[in-house]
């Protein structure tokens, strides 16, 4: 019941309620992007959603707006391009705020998978490809346990045991430890995987 109906009704209202309440954070961290560096306010980028439908994600750009390769390794902390505004944006996480637009418009849900560059399909297995099978999360189970400082096969099966495992209470128990996150920063949860409860 959750997954089918309750699990996109709560995506809906959520997201409304945090886009009107984070407005003020929102115009804000926008007005700091343009007045601290050239470039547009928001950085786009192709994703893989549910189903391998793919759309362009939007964040708030936390880089200098130069060309540069997109790789497949995680930037971490003041890495370089990443502006000083940039990385407190990354560091609170408000740069994924604007993916609550997403959520509100059906391509992404509060919690879930997080949608993958095109490129990284060529190296899951079909078994892998499975997180596709829902919406891609705002915050997931991966996220909340370890992040970028797992290798992306551990991310996949904590995608994977969220996938087989969803429920209201799982979504609450990942949404409350990313705001603790967000407070205590995500080196403070290395090696401290968010147990889930499980339908076995």
């Amino acid at each position: 019941m959750y997954k089918l109906f309750l699990k996109r009704t709560v995506d809906i209202l959520v997201s409304f309620i945090l886009l009107t309440l984070l407005s003020p954070i929102l115009i804000l961290s926008a007005l700091l992007i343009v007045l601290s560096s050239k470039g547009p306010i928001f950085f786009r980028q192709l994703r893989v959603g549910k189903n391998l439908n793919t759309f362009s994600i939007l964040k708030f750009r936390t880089m200098t707006h130069e060309k540069r390769e997109v790789g497949d390794k995680p930037l971490i902390g003041k890495a370089a391009g990443v502006t000083p505004v940039g990385y407190v944006l990354r560091r609170l996480k408000i740069d994924e705020l604007p993916q609550l637009i997403h959520v509100l418009t059906g391509q992404m849900s509060l919690v879930g998978p997080r949608p993958s560059i095109p490129a990284q399909l060529e190296n899951m297995n079909e078994e892998q490809k499975r997180r596709y099978s829902i919406r891609p999360g705002l915050t997931g189970l991966a996220q909340v346990s370890g992040n970028i400082h797992l290798s992306w096969p551990q991310r996949y099966e904590f995608d994977l045991r969220y996938v087989d495992n969803i429920s209201l209470p799982n979504d609450l128990r990942i949404l409350l430890r990313t705001a603790f996150l967000i407070v205590r920063g995500e080196e403070y949860y290395l090696n401290k995987p968010l147990k889930i409860h499980t339908h076995a």
